[in-house]
């Protein structure tokens, strides 16, 4: 009956779900005409919340472009092609490929969502060339699935807010320790479920033999994405770009501070880190800067989607939060809430609303101000409730191309070929979540 389901899922995907571009686009007019309708806005008004938020993601945009290309740049040096091509070798048929993957992404993702994406991303790629009759778009799928467990992580943005001084709800919450949001048995208890089930979830699914379908082009360990050696004549110009040295020294710099921040901080990770770190490694593996440059060339061409997709989202958080349709959703569950279902409505809201807003920070900044005072008056820990909105904004990340738009750029394929099973994952995982909110 599962794999029923998982096959009746993937082929409503395949037949229903447009190019991400699209699904952005429909959902811009969705939040437009709701704003109208159930807001009272004027299509003007909702022109402008949507003009005016159009370009506030484009820091968050860099950081994404950034982190993709030096993470696609990174894995292309030998060093890392062999190390996941080691890796990888633990897998011998697709049961194991599959199980290995959704393993690692969870584990990678629960440790920093950034480092999660792009290594079980490149890590799919090396078992659908290593393992024969292995489902690419499954691997791929389990390889995304991960990503569900980054907010009960150790980047979780809203347990990581709450638990600094003079964030922005202090004066309702006051600071609130890691040690009962992320490191709570609550939550601790919701990821070690995700990891131990969604492995076998996965596994579940695979399709038959006949439907499978397998990786057309070269594996990581064939492609040449680093560039090839460089002729190196006399000229001045020639020598530097394939100087060694240069690379070491411009290296060094990045990498002595990175172990200057970690001594300094702790092992204490994100984005702007994670970047670095990819950065500086991928000139220094390269050898020369010439190898370097090209093999970033090459990596650029996958953030296309990225590019011109945020803005559009950008546009539609606009006009989420400035019309009011934001609260206006939270309110309705809210509305229906007893202090023991009131954690429950407040992920599932989350998740409903992750779909227009797909960024930790700005749903926060959206759901925070409105939850946690009914939190007070209901007498629910603050902290469930923040963990509430935190597991509701990465639940439905399993259902939005925003998210998995790195991990499709890397593996060559588009949206509906794994939201099928994505949504699969989505009605798995938002069962598990919500067990954990109603029993601790």
């Amino acid at each position: 009956m599962f794999q029923a389901l998982t096959n009746a899922s993937v082929r409503m995907v395949q037949r229903y779900l447009p190019d991400a571009f699209l699904f952005a686009v429909i959902l811009t007019f969705l939040v437009f005409v709701a704003g109208i309708v159930v807001n009272g806005k004027t299509p003007m008004e909702m022109v402008n919340y949507w003009g005016g938020g159009f370009w506030s993601l484009l820091s968050f945009t860099m950081q994404m472009v950034l982190i993709l290309i030096t993470g696609h740049t990174l894995a292309s040096t030998n060093i890392c092609k062999r190390g996941l091509n080691a890796l990888g070798s633990l897998a011998k048929t697709p049961g194991q490929a599959i199980v290995l993957v959704t393993v690692v992404s969870c584990v990678a993702n629960w440790i920093n969502w950034g480092f999660g994406l792009v290594i079980s991303a490149l890590l799919a790629r090396v078992l659908a060339n290593q393992v024969e009759k292995v489902d690419y778009r499954l691997l791929v799928a389990s390889a995304y699935g991960g990503f569900v467990v980054w907010h009960g992580g150790l980047a979780g943005s809203v347990p990581l807010t709450i638990a600094t001084e003079k964030h922005s709800l202090e004066n309702i919450t006051g600071v609130i320790p890691t040690s009962e949001t992320m490191f709570s048995p609550m939550n601790l208890t919701i990821v070690a479920a995700i990891m131990s089930v969604l492995p076998i979830v996965n596994r579940l699914m695979m399709p038959a033999e006949k439907d499978t379908i397998v990786f057309k082009g070269e594996g990581i360990a064939q492609q040449e994405m680093a560039a090839a050696d460089s002729t190196i004549d006399n000229t001045p110009a020639s020598k530097m770009e394939n100087s060694r040295l240069i690379s070491v020294l411009v290296s060094a710099l990045g990498i002595i501070y990175l172990i200057y921040y970690f001594a300094d901080k702790g092992f204490k990770l994100n984005l702007d880190v994670v970047i670095m770190g990819f950065l500086f490694l991928g000139i220094l593996l390269h050898g020369t800067p010439r190898k370097f440059l090209d093999a970033m060339n090459e990596a650029v061409k996958t953030t296309t989607g990225i590019v011109v997709q945020f803005p559009f989202y950008a546009g539609i958080i606009g006009m989420m939060t400035a019309s009011g349709l934001a609260a206006s959703i939270s309110q309705w569950f809210i509305s229906i809430s007893t202090p023991t279902t009131f954690p429950l409505f407040t992920f599932w809201s989350a998740g409903l609303l992750n779909i227009f807003i797909p960024s930790g920070g700005g749903q926060w900044a959206v759901q925070g101000p409105i939850m946690l005072p009914v939190a007070t008056e209901l007498g629910v820990s603050h902290a469930k409730v923040a963990m509430a909105i935190a597991w509701g904004d990465a639940w439905t990340n399993l259902i939005q191309p925003f998210w998995a738009l790195p991990v499709l750029a890397l593996a060559g394929l588009g949206a509906r070929d794994i939201m099928g099973y994505c949504l699969m994952m989505l009605i798995v995982t938002g069962g598990i979540i919500s067990l954990g909110f109603l029993l601790f």
